[in-house]
């Protein structure tokens, strides 16, 4: 008995197919639209960049901090002075925490960075700005069992709507590992925004409002924690949620940072 002869493929196998690539078209001209309208621009410049919020003229501008620096502060000397030498600062006034280390200066571009992240609800630049911390901390994130952002009080986390510290800290841990704790440390107190104070009204406008939840103080006890937050002026922000990590029985707490403010000398 004769094989039977395939049969054509039918048009309406045909039609579906085209449809279906039609449909996809449609679906992707929306984003299209959008990206030949509104093209991703650098945050610093505003011109047109293709990548993670900065172009590349201005992430030369950012001044990366390396060695040498205090091994306690971070703060980078403008020589080397040899091992173990500590700067004026960590003499004169010896935080709470161990050690801290962040990846750039404070400077122009980093606190437009820094900015759009806390006030533009441009979370698009936390994946960058936390792997450069992650880069800058390797050190205290080798030893670390824990990373613990700066909180918000709960109002201000309201209007906001999330926690650039979180934000990083999100990041920093995919890079590193270590687990994130965003629960461990509350903000009891509302406070002043710091902007404007003085060093010794900066400390007195956090002081007693960090707290350990009476819940998680025994994950805390003996335990090596890396606070994070996006940038250090004084330290006194940082300090007080040291104290309070501390109070609760940490073994150590060091600190983690995107920007810090250096002063010129």
């Amino acid at each position: 008995m004769d094989a039977e002869a395939s049969p054509p493929r039918s048009i309406s196998s045909h039609l579906r197919g085209a449809l279906g690539a039609c449909r996809d078209a449609f679906a992707h001209l929306p984003r299209l639209a959008l990206d030949i309208a509104l093209p991703t621009l650098c945050v610093s410049c505003r011109e047109p960049v293709d990548g993670e919020g900065v172009c590349a003229a201005c992430w030369a501008k950012l001044s990366f901090i390396a060695p040498p620096y205090c091994p306690r502060l971070g703060i980078p000397f403008v020589y080397d002075p040899g091992p173990d030498m500590l700067s004026m600062e960590a003499i004169a006034s010896p935080p709470a925490y161990q050690r801290a280390r962040a990846a750039v200066r404070y400077d122009d571009v980093a606190r437009t960075l820094v900015h759009a992240l806390k006030y533009q609800d441009r979370t698009d630049l936390a994946p960058a700005m936390g792997r450069w911390m992650a880069r800058a901390g390797g050190e205290l994130l080798a030893g670390a069992d824990m990373l613990v952002p700066v909180p918000l009080h709960w109002r201000r986390a309201w209007r906001r709507r999330y926690n650039q510290s979180g934000a990083l800290a999100r990041i920093i841990e995919r890079q590193s590992g270590v687990r994130l704790r965003g629960e461990v440390l509350r903000r009891v107190r509302a406070t002043e925004q710091q902007i404007g104070l003085s060093r010794a009204q900066r400390a007195t406008n956090v002081q007693g409002a960090f707290q350990v939840s009476p819940d998680r103080q025994a994950e805390v006890q003996g335990r090596r924690i890396v606070l994070i937050d996006d940038v250090l002026t004084s330290g006194a922000t940082l300090d007080a949620c040291a104290r309070a990590l501390l109070r609760a029985k940490a073994a150590q707490v060091d600190v983690l940072v995107f920007a810090r403010v250096v002063e010129t000398r």
